[in-house]
């Protein structure tokens, strides 16, 4: 293992999105403990957000800045890409939202692919009045008749334009005489409420590069123009290891003994951050299972909570060095969660490790993992912005603080609840504002972190 802090990597620079989908090949791939609220007391906040006393001689100066460490995952992600070379995938529609594209999307058929009617009413041939057929023309039926000058069809939304025909009438622009003949109630254009083929795209047109997010309009679009499947990036493969001894799934807390939360929270936030959970284990404070599921994953991503700290049943350090894994970051100065961790355990395999505590562990998440699984699936990265905070917040004096914000308007506002073992406040946010050490004023501009269901993006997609 390697001494703590930021890893000089020479693949530390910039990397677009072409870039990182480049490393995609199309060969095939290879194959702090405090367990939620138990022992990780070291992020400095309680629920009042007061600082705890700052002890200089602890390992606090070994902690990575908040922002070098997010660089550090994408970094680690990079090089990770590199080495996997992994096989983009075909997927069915149905199972693409969230996937980046891996090939451009080119139309396999005109669209639309024959004339069709852009509104309900008739298609007419020539000036009117017209004469009316008797059957109607339909979506989805076999070609209709050619029309003959003076003549009239009913005609549905979508359905094939008869040969010959001038325009299409719609029903409310139209009236009919008492001897059945059909009279427009307003000029009639050459061409009118008539969807050409072709209109939209041609056979082999590009209609999306590669890169492209799927969201649900880009499947609509793929389905349109003929496609079953999408030519994709794979979604990352993540493990979850749960720690502690003192964890429940089920009831009330007891004799010591409180609710695992992270065991809930962490694979539907995992997947909303682009991510194929595939397995979640609960391992208690065994050294052995620790060092036997790292051993036998074979996940792009572990993520572990708790065992984080150096206490007598923290185990993820030891762990990590008997195994040979590299230290990329060994605590953060963020608050809560500075004990989060991240190691290479082999050139294409990391390892997030996780506070115990679930807001610390949320940090961590949106620290380490989220780059890190952004950049391994190609995703673009979020535009950063800023908005005015509406109350104060307390700083650490040395740390970023991380603290769940309702947006409001122009505005974000501060959620009480945001101790490290705390739930309450995040479970009511819609982002984390990014308050730099020293803390921040009314008025003052934050960076925000959002959360992925709040924005109404793609990370919806929990399943």
């Amino acid at each position: 293992m390697t001494s703590p802090g930021m890893r000089a990597d020479a693949d530390a620079e910039d990397l677009d999105v072409e870039e990182a989908l480049a490393l995609v090949r199309e060969n095939p791939g290879h194959g702090s403990h405090g367990s939620h609220g138990r022992r990780d007391g070291h992020d400095g906040y309680g629920g009042q957000g007061a600082p705890a006393p700052h002890h200089p001689a602890d390992a606090h100066h070994h902690a990575t800045p908040w922002p070098e460490a997010r660089a550090t995952a994408e970094g680690a992600a990079r090089t990770a890409a590199r080495a996997a070379r992994r096989t983009p995938v075909s997927v069915p529609l149905d199972a693409a939202l969230g996937l980046t594209l891996a090939a451009p999307l080119a139309a396999l058929t005109d669209l639309p692919s024959f004339d069709t009617s852009a509104m309900d009413g008739w298609a007419v041939a020539g000036p009117g009045p017209w004469a009316v057929r008797d059957e109607g023309v339909l979506a989805g039926h076999a070609a209709p008749a050619p029309l003959t000058d003076g003549e009239a069809v009913r005609i549905a939304t979508g359905a094939r334009i008869p040969p010959d025909t001038t325009a299409v009438l719609r029903t409310e622009h139209g009236r009919s005489d008492e001897r059945g003949r059909l009279h427009p109630t307003r000029e009639v254009v050459h061409g009118q409420d008539i969807r050409p083929r072709g209109q939209e795209c041609r056979s082999g047109d590009q209609l999306l590069p590669v890169g492209t997010l799927a969201t649900p309009a880009v499947l609509g679009l793929a389905a349109a123009a003929g496609f079953d499947t999408l030519t994709a990036v794979p979604r990352p493969r993540v493990d979850v290891l749960v720690l502690g001894d003192e964890l429940l799934t089920r009831g009330l807390p007891h004799d010591g003994l409180i609710r695992d939360a992270l065991g809930p929270m962490l694979p539907p936030w995992l997947r909303a951050l682009g991510a194929e959970v595939r397995t979640v284990r609960r391992i208690g404070d065994d050294a052995k299972a620790l060092h036997r599921a790292l051993t036998t994953s074979e996940a792009d991503l572990i993520v572990t909570t708790g065992g984080t700290a150096a206490g007598p049943v923290d185990h993820v350090h030891p762990t990590l060095r008997r195994i040979g894994a590299e230290l990329l970051v060994d605590g953060v100065k963020a608050r809560p969660g500075h004990p989060m961790l991240l190691a290479r355990l082999k050139d294409d395999q990391h390892l997030v490790g996780l506070p115990g505590n679930p807001l610390a562990a949320v940090s961590g998440l949106l620290t380490l993992a989220e780059p890190l699984l952004r950049t391994l699936a190609a995703r673009p990265a979020p535009e950063p912005y800023t908005l005015p905070l509406r109350d104060a917040v307390h700083g650490h004096p040395y740390d970023t603080r991380l603290v769940p914000v309702v947006l409001r308007g122009e505005g974000a506002v501060p959620l009480h609840y945001n101790g490290p073992a705390m739930l309450r406040g995040i479970a009511a946010a819609d982002a984390l504002a990014v308050v730099p050490p020293g803390g921040a004023r009314s008025g003052q501009e934050a960076e925000l972190l959002d959360l992925p269901w709040a924005t109404g993006g793609i990370g919806v997609c929990f399943t």
